[in-house]
């Protein structure tokens, strides 16, 4: 992506209809004119729009004198996502400060044509989209970009230089490991990969195979069906196990727990995890256990290896109510092909 695709994209932006609004008043598309806008599609359980935000955040703020109105656009990627009380509760422990509208019905993601999450757009002063960047990275582009329709706005004469890349995978060109997909767990998008396979709508009995594809997840014990996830429904002193063999330097979470809070013991190739590789949710018991608590719907930090590789994550759960969404995985830099200059 270059500052020459600032020229390719020029249709006029959509107003931005939405279910609610904060931290503003509803802001039409229209009474913007002469002004930048920086629309960003996201979710707040996406692991990619999470790190993503730091930049968008820091754009808000050097460049909000300049002329620059950010909006997010909240795009939930599963139902529990469209409550607003959590929508709020997630913007307050984000620190987000700029407008955000709730698109529950995908409606403003769909006039964007937007695919994936995040998904950035830049509309210029006379109200026409004239940039866009799907996914993560390319943060200096998107920020020479900013600064350009800035310029050509003429409300930003002196700017600030660009900001510096907050991890070294985001240095433009960074060479890094093949990301590893989203794995959803409902039977809508899902991936399982035990041969029982998807019963929409009712409990399976599942067994753990023992032989893991990358790719896919698994589970083992008894397990409802839905649409968006996978919940476990406990049977006499059973456990309910999930299990995923990955290639990637992070493993986050989507999950929830549908009754009373629940405890996983997490472990990674066998082993509980420890200060090297815990996940930001992950406490470690004086048993030696790894543990997760899982209570309110979002995205859970689980692994953070310190150097990339393959791994088995396995989480046992012993009481009813674990709702299983997604795991989402973080690449990282490949070491041989660092630069030193």
């Amino acid at each position: 992506m270059t500052l020459r695709d600032i020229e390719s994209q020029r249709y006029r932006a959509h107003e931005l209809y939405g279910d609610f609004w904060f931290n503003s008043e509803p802001l039409p598309i229209s009474a913007l004119r002469g002004q930048v806008i920086l629309l960003e599609v996201w979710d707040y359980t996406c692991t990619s729009s999470l790190r993503t935000l730091p930049y968008i955040k820091e754009w808000d703020q050097k460049y909000h004198e300049h002329g620059l109105v950010v909006v997010g656009v909240h795009t939930p990627k599963f139902p529990f996502a469209k409550d607003p009380e959590a929508v709020q509760k997630a913007i307050a422990s984000l620190g987000i400060r700029f407008p955000v509208v709730m698109d529950n019905e995908h409606l403003i993601a769909a006039h964007y044509d937007q695919r994936v999450w995040p998904t950035m757009y830049l509309v210029d002063k006379n109200g026409f989209v004239r940039f866009q960047s799907d996914g993560e990275g390319n943060y200096d582009v998107i920020e020479r970009a900013i600064q350009t329709l800035l310029h050509d706005a003429r409300v930003g004469e002196q700017l600030p230089l660009l900001m510096q890349p907050i991890r070294e995978e985001d240095r433009q060109g960074a060479a890094l490991y093949r990301p590893m997909p989203e794995i959803f767990a409902g039977y809508l998008r899902g991936s399982i990969g035990n041969i029982e396979g998807y019963s929409p709508e009712s409990v399976v009995e599942y067994t753990d195979p023992e032989v893991y594809l990358p790719g896919r997840f698994y589970v083992d014990g008894r397990w409802l069906n839905q649409r968006d996830c996978l919940s476990f429904f406990r049977q006499a002193d059973n456990q309910g196990h999930v299990i995923v063999k990955y290639q990637a330097l992070e493993v986050n979470a989507v999950l929830r727990s549908e009754k009373e809070p629940c405890k996983l013991i997490v472990s990674q190739d066998g082993q509980p995890l420890d200060q090297e590789n815990r996940g930001l949710d992950v406490s470690l018991e004086p048993r030696g256990q790894s543990q997760l608590n899982v209570q309110e719907a979002r995205l859970y930090s689980i692994i953070r290896n310190r150097e990339y590789g393959e791994h088995t994550l396995k989480m046992a759960a012993g009481t009813d109510g674990l709702a299983l969404y997604s795991f989402a995985f973080v690449t990282s830099l490949i070491p041989e092909l660092v630069s030193n200059n």
